[in-house]
């Protein structure tokens, strides 16, 4: 009965673990999806300037401590591109986070099973 016992201990302390784990992973997915979702209001605020500008009006790029001046349609299309890498990551994250959800439900479930198995002591 004992080694059964242990058995179940070490089971739940190992699934424990696992949960514990993606929590964290789950965490940081979070993390990088807030910090996604910050620039593509950045990038979105930027593009709407874009569309206010005037024709002739100038465009500066900062690199590095000079600003250079950019054409319109470059600038416009850097953001379009930078919106739809955003858009995609964005994406992906949220799969990751699904996927993760999921796990951490069946590692709940399972650890629920496993503690309704050990006998009372």
């Amino acid at each position: 009965m004992a080694a059964a016992a242990n058995d179940a201990q070490a089971k739940l302390r190992g699934l424990t673990d696992e949960y514990t784990k993606l929590q964290q992973e789950q965490q940081t997915l979070i993390v990088a999806q807030q910090r996604l979702n910050a620039q593509k209001t950045e990038n979105e605020g930027v593009k709407k300037e874009f569309e206010n500008l005037k024709d002739g009006e100038s465009i500066y790029k900062l690199v590095g401590p000079i600003l250079l001046k950019q054409e319109k349609f470059e600038a416009d299309s850097t953001v379009k591109g930078r919106l739809d890498f955003i858009d995609k990551e964005i994406g992906r994250l949220e799969d990751e986070i699904k996927e993760s959800n999921t796990k951490m439900d069946d590692i709940k479930d399972k650890i629920m099973a496993t503690q309704q198995a050990q006998p009372a002591q």
